[in-house]
């Protein structure tokens, strides 16, 4: 039972996608922009853990935060706006005309 006013999205991309589908592209497109956005939001909530522990421990923070600083790192290895899945030919190479 769906509660009144929540969105209801699906977990995975589309089944069938076809780049020739304007709207299977769309989909992709959403679901891609969804995916990205969950991504920016855990990094952003590790970064104000880490915030927090560095205000908390003081001068110990190199040691005591260490963990923190590395699943933040992690958390934002490749959530950057141009690296993401898309097919090469929508990001790829510029091809000069000559």
């Amino acid at each position: 039972m769906r509660k009144k006013g929540v969105p209801e999205f699906e977990e995975s991309p589309p089944d069938d996608f076809d780049p020739q589908d304007p709207y299977a592209v769309w989909e992709m497109r959403e679901h891609l922009m969804r995916e990205k956005w969950i991504d920016i939001e855990k990094a952003k909530i590790i970064r104000e853990k880490l915030k927090w522990c560095y205000r908390v421990e003081g001068i110990n923070h190199l040691q005591k935060c260490r963990h923190l600083v590395h699943k933040y790192l992690d958390a934002t290895r490749g959530i950057g706006w141009g690296k993401d899945q898309r097919p090469h030919w929508i990001h790829g190479p510029k091809v000069e005309a000559e």
